[in-house]
């Protein structure tokens, strides 16, 4: 027999809320391009997970954010998740490719942890493969190995 769950259990913490919104800010500065505000919601020292690096400082979050030869960034979180002190999100970025002015599309998931509200380590990865397809920098199908 499953016991019910109550209000309470269903609502989320403040914490989770508050890590939920930094998530979020931090996200709508790929669009806005206002890289100052990253200040506020990144760790000078945040770690960073993926593409097969380890990485630490605030300059590799800075430097995806300005991604030089894509503008007119456009994201769409396609799923959220919040439990304590960690964030997950699934998103869809558009860019407009400034060689082209193509739209090129990547899809992708990352996972934050935060402290105090902002955010000191993440780890994801993105389909940079499918935006270098899109933009046709790499084949359309992947070679046997």
């Amino acid at each position: 027999m499953t016991t019910p769950t109550t209000d309470a259990e269903q609502t989320p913490s403040a914490v989770e809320r508050r890590n939920t919104e930094t998530v979020r800010r931090y996200l709508r500065v790929f669009e806005t391009l206002e890289v100052g505000e990253l200040k506020d919601l990144v760790a000078e020292d945040v770690v960073v997970h993926g593409a097969g690096q380890h990485v630490r400082g605030r300059s590799y979050p800075e430097g995806s954010v300005l991604t030089p030869g894509l503008s007119n960034c456009r994201l769409r979180v396609d799923d959220l998740f919040a439990a304590g002190d960690r964030v997950s999100v699934a998103f869809t970025l558009t860019y407009t490719h400034d060689r082209t002015g193509r739209d090129l599309t990547m899809t992708g998931v990352k996972s934050y942890r935060l402290v105090d509200g902002v955010i000191v380590e993440f780890w994801g990865e993105t389909d940079l493969y499918g935006l270098l397809r899109q933009a046709g920098l790499v084949p359309a199908e992947v070679p046997a190995l």
